[in-house]
């Protein structure tokens, strides 16, 4: 038997060194061979287009002069006064008075001016205190130079993304530090190269492609380390992202689809000529499911990754199978997070076509609607391909490292503790100790205790029952 000592226990079915924690994992020269062979063509592949469709300085953005000037204030007192009395037929405010303010940045810091209260759909409502926009317009026609704009959020926002960084820090640790830091990186990524690239005439379906794929490589390895299973969730994403690039090329083509669909696209097309609006709808089908196409991949390479462990006698077939069927639910309620989240987006513009009696079928053969509808079948069919590929890739390299690697032999096993003859594998020891026959913590008698079941069993959900617990 073996004695009480470190509990780590070491396997390299899949090419890595596994501890019963899986804090640290340390890959061996196969797999990092293999790990190479799939990363340096994307690298290599993701830096030259980077460096093709990187925007020059022209194409940054810039602010533009002559326009109202934004300055942060803060109310000092609300005067409201009866509204007057206007001609039959003309809509009457809802409110009317003025409002004192304090200019608090800006060349006129310090001052005092009062402002019309904010009035019409959607208007700021404010009280004394108040931290509010005011804009500020020095030759307005109507002779009224400031007026309010917009409550300031960035303190409201900055305590929410403290809250939700403290969260993410305390459940996941070091490896929520890394999320977080791959958040930065996405953001990056987006304002630094998409952005500009797409504003300076660049194809966007490519720019966001090739963006998409930039944060991935950082994220994904950033986030969950340099493994064998991230790269396989990298290239299971790389492949499944390409595939959504051209399904959504195809879907946007077949129902003729223009990407101008509200006034914020209508205003971008008649300010910024040389975007191409259609390129622009199909970059965000293409990063909008890069999110979700992730998520699935490294679960999907992370499940085969612990079947093979939990089950070292599974092949090509059985982890497949196994991994499908944990892939299959996990598509089943993604799919209905993707329908929901495009739903919650339009539904405003579905309630005011309900007011209007538009016909179903009419409203969900507009434009507004069926460009949500594409992004919802696209994303939907860039899942269900990531799935079988991301599973197939990781199951191949489980199984072709499990036989054709030098595997050592638990030291001590999920079940327990078993014997050292057992740890130094088959055909080096005889005698029925070598099958844990008679050993009250052998893999015999602990795995088959009131059932025909153990970590070999074709049943794959055995692999997620914690036999230390029987």
């Amino acid at each position: 038997m073996v004695g009480a000592g470190p509990s780590a226990w070491l396997r390299k079915d899949l090419g890595v060194a596994h501890t019963h924690t899986h804090a640290s994992e340390s890959m061996t020269p196969r797999a990092r061979r293999i790990v190479l062979a799939m990363l340096i063509p994307a690298v290599l592949l993701t830096a030259v287009g980077m460096f093709l469709l990187w925007p020059s300085a022209a194409d940054r953005p810039v602010a533009r002069d002559g326009g109202p000037i934004e300055l942060k204030a803060t109310v000092q007192a609300v005067r409201l006064t009866e509204c007057p009395a206007l001609p039959e037929g003309v809509p009457a405010p809802t409110v009317c008075g003025t409002v004192q303010v304090r200019i608090d940045d800006g060349e006129q810091v310090g001052e005092t001016v009062e402002t019309p209260v904010p009035a019409g759909p959607g208007a700021a409502e404010v009280s004394p205190g108040d931290a509010i926009i005011v804009m500020y317009l020095p030759d307005s026609p109507s002779g009224q130079e400031y007026s309010i704009a917009d409550h300031q959020r960035a303190t409201g926002l900055w305590l929410l993304a403290g809250a939700v960084a403290l969260a993410v820090i305390a459940f996941g640790r070091w490896r929520g530090l890394r999320a977080l830091a791959g958040l930065a990186v996405t953001f990056a990524v987006l304002l630094v190269f998409v952005v500009p690239a797409i504003l300076g005439g660049r194809s966007p379906l490519l720019v966001a492609v090739v963006g998409a794929a930039a944060i991935m490589l950082i994220v994904l390895y950033l986030t969950h380390g340099f493994t064998l299973s991230t790269t396989v969730a990298v290239a299971g994403t790389l492949v499944s992202l390409t595939i959504t690039a051209v399904l959504s090329a195809l879907a946007t083509d077949l129902v003729h689809l223009t990407g101008v669909a509200d006034e914020e696209t209508a205003y971008l097309n008649i300010t910024q000529g040389a975007v191409n609006m259609q390129g622009l709808l199909l970059a965000g089908i293409v990063i909008g499911a890069l999110g979700v196409l992730d998520d699935v991949t490294v679960t999907q390479a992370e499940t085969v990754r612990e079947l093979a462990f939990a089950n070292p006698r599974y092949g090509f077939r059985e982890l497949y199978r196994a991994a499908t069927r944990v892939g299959r639910a996990h598509i089943a309620s993604v799919v209905n997070t993707i329908v929901l989240a495009y739903a919650g987006a339009s539904l405003p513009l579905m309630l005011l076509f309900a007011v209007g009696g538009t016909p179903v079928t009419e409203l969900l053969t507009g434009q507004p609607i069926a460009q949500e509808l594409v992004r919802s079948g696209v994303g939907t069919l860039g899942l269900i391909a990531a799935v079988p590929i991301t599973t197939a890739l990781a199951a191949w390299l489980a199984a072709r490292a499990g036989v054709a690697g030098d595997p050592v032999r638990p030291v001590e096993a999920l079940d327990g503790p078993v014997r050292a003859e057992e740890a130094a594998g088959p055909g080096q020891h005889d005698g029925p100790a070598r099958h844990g026959a008679g050993e009250p913590g052998g893999r015999a008698q602990r795995g088959r205790q009131g059932e025909d079941a153990g970590p070999d069993d074709e049943r794959p959900w055995m692999a997620f029952v914690d036999r230390r617990d029987r």
